[in-house]
């Protein structure tokens, strides 16, 4: 089974996000920041990370920096989700790393629109 690690600061928005996931067939765990998700990832690599920018400790993007400089961090697809949706933080995002870009408020269709465009499904 593959396996999402959903990074947000909100629980509610990790929980929601976590429905959705398990109910497209994928395990999940979660982090409450950036620094958490990092830790996490090199104990075991996810197949897929949901990602928002704006944490404490450390954000999003520093996170997909930090990550991709990982051995195996390349791997997994990352979609920022997220309510930054100017043209200059979407573009940043994907030079970072970032494979896709989810706008917040999302459903479940947007989440697994976006899972199938990226080949996670």
């Amino acid at each position: 089974m593959k396996h999402c690690l959903i990074v947000d600061d909100s629980r509610v928005v990790r929980t929601v996000a976590g429905r959705i996931v398990k109910d497209l067939s994928f395990e999940t765990s979660e982090a409450g920041d950036g620094a958490q998700a990092l830790a996490q990832c090199r104990e075991k690599m996810p197949d897929a990370i949901l990602l928002d920018w704006n944490m404490p400790v450390m954000n999003g993007l520093d996170f997909l920096r930090a990550l991709r400089r990982e051995e195996g961090g390349k791997d997994p697809v990352i979609l920022f989700c997220t309510n930054e949706n100017d043209a200059e933080h979407i573009a940043e995002a994907i030079r970072s790393g970032a494979n896709e870009y989810i706008m917040k408020p999302f459903d479940a269709d947007i989440i697994e629109s976006k899972f199938s465009e990226v080949g996670l499904i």
